[in-house]
């Protein structure tokens, strides 16, 4: 078909294995493809072909999963579609494009809300965590596990932000997440929400003059290179979701079902040990490119910015609750 795109045939190639009986598209019939949109080498990469190689063993070879990472099967967007249509099996996914579909997915986003990174990762791995992996079932996905996305700070073209009153002006690059814009512009800065792989040009260009995110994410795109200030606002600690397609998941045996979740499982220290060390890493290259990485920041005067954000994102008794649930939950430290 002339001009269909990419995305568009593998959408309605997802749509025909729907329309077929379930041994028509069936994990039988053909290797199961997991989608990243980082790079190869990227953490969260290497816990995905570990899944793969995992799955393979625990199935004794019954199941094969090829990994496709940098949006080579499309953008988180098309990711997630394809995997509810049943045309991608495994997706790994930040929680910010799943927002507005999946509410309780909005929790873990909420600025200032994880004491730590141990305390995002308890709580992810506790009752919290499994109550928003379970909220994704009726959206066509079977939540399997939580990645590390680390810490998000702010980093600027030439400016340090220490305070609120830093961010007066500052065009940020965010996610396509209203979530995302709102926790912005109550810290005093204008949100621009723009695809990942535009920020680079864009702060070129004078388009945006900063972006928020971890240290890995900012040294492998590049971005210390036009934007040398990485204030440690540390404001998100959302992790990354590991989750199939419910199309997929139901034609698996129950036998399968719990192989998956094994290999799921398995692979969360794995990708937390690689991350960890690529965090040190990746700061070291950005320190040693000149970049200046500012520490001494008044967070408590952010965090007190934030409770209407809080308040517009967390508007059901559900969602509140949840929050608690996370805030009262206790690191593996203590």
């Amino acid at each position: 078909m002339p001009g269909l795109s990419r995305r568009d045939a593998m959408l309605a190639g997802g749509a025909f294995c729907l329309s077929l009986s379930l041994g028509g598209c069936s994990s039988g019939s053909r290797a199961l493809l997991a989608a990243d949109s980082q790079p190869e080498n990227y953490p969260t990469v290497v816990a995905l072909r570990f899944f793969s190689a995992e799955i393979d063993r625990l199935t004794g070879g019954r199941i094969k999963v090829d990994v496709y990472p940098s949006e080579q099967l499309g953008s988180q967007n098309d990711m997630l579609e394809l995997a509810q249509l049943g045309g991608i099996d495994f997706i790994r996914i930040n929680s910010a494009p799943l927002n507005v579909l999946i509410p309780e997915t909005q929790v873990p986003s909420l600025p200032f809300l994880f004491r730590s990174i141990p305390h995002m990762r308890a709580a992810m791995d506790g009752q919290p965590g499994q109550a928003i992996l379970a909220a994704l079932e009726k959206h066509g996905l079977v939540g399997l596990a939580f990645y590390d996305s680390g810490a998000r700070s702010i980093y600027t073209v030439d400016r340090p932000v220490r305070e609120p009153a830093d961010m007066a002006g500052l065009k940020i690059r965010v996610q396509t997440s209203d979530l995302f814009v709102s926790m912005i512009e109550a810290m005093g800065g204008n949100a621009t929400p723009m695809a990942y792989g535009e920020v680079y040009q864009g702060m070129v260009q004078g388009v945006i003059e900063g972006a928020e995110n971890n240290f890995p994410s900012y040294e492998s795109s590049r971005h210390y290179e036009v934007a040398p200030v990485y204030s440690l606002t540390q404001h998100v600690m959302a992790p990354e979701i590991l989750a199939m397609s419910k199309f997929s998941w139901d034609k698996l045996s129950r036998e399968d079902q719990d192989a998956v979740r094994a290999a799921a499982q398995a692979s969360v220290p794995v990708m937390r040990d690689i991350w960890d060390e690529r965090v040190v890493e990746s700061r070291r290259v950005v320190s040693a490119a000149g970049v200046q990485i500012v520490e001494d920041i008044d967070t408590a005067a952010f965090s007190d910015l934030m409770q209407p954000v809080w308040d517009r994102y967390t508007d059901t008794p559900g969602l509140r609750r949840l929050v608690e649930d996370v805030r009262n939950f206790g690191d593996r430290n203590g």
